[in-house]
């Protein structure tokens, strides 16, 4: 008689309770990597139209024209929609200051509002769908009882 070789049902089960712990883990983590990764798109972004506005203001002396940033007839400064992002320009009515805002625009990111004024002042208004004051910079990670966490310069 001999015996089957395989394994047992125990040995199955503590198994998949070691992927599982090892997994709840992991997939959190991938989320705020991914998170991460997204932000800094958003201040790339923000950063390179900061940039063509200011190009545009040494041309012109303002910021823009007919309430939109950085528009006349011979010069048009792009505010395309990034892959997770959508960049959004708020001119002053004397058009000598302006406010740029990227929100998320796909489900993972949507909870993610950074602006950026024309003085080069930073603030996350929104982070992981929870309301942020008092941050003068863009958060790319939180402690998690907290907003105390990294800032993206």
């Amino acid at each position: 008689m001999s015996k089957a070789a395989g394994f047992t049902l125990i040995e199955l089960m503590i198994t998949i309770a070691i992927i599982g712990i090892l997994a709840s883990i992991a997939i959190p983590a991938y989320g705020d990597y991914v998170r991460r990764a997204k932000a800094l798109e958003a201040a790339s972004s923000l950063s390179t139209l900061r940039l063509k506005l200011e190009q545009f203001y040494q041309d012109n002396r303002n910021y823009g024209a007919s309430n939109q940033c950085g528009y006349n007839t011979s010069q048009v400064v792009s505010l395309t929609s990034d892959r997770f992002f959508t960049i959004s320009c708020a001119l002053a009515a004397d058009a000598q200051s302006y406010t740029l805002k990227a929100t998320g625009s796909l489900q993972s990111s949507n909870d993610h509002i950074y602006t950026l004024t024309d003085t080069n002042v930073k603030a996350t208004t929104k982070y992981k769908g929870a309301a942020v004051s008092g941050k003068a910079c863009w958060l790319v990670s939180v402690n998690r009882t907290e907003f105390r966490g990294g800032c993206l310069v």
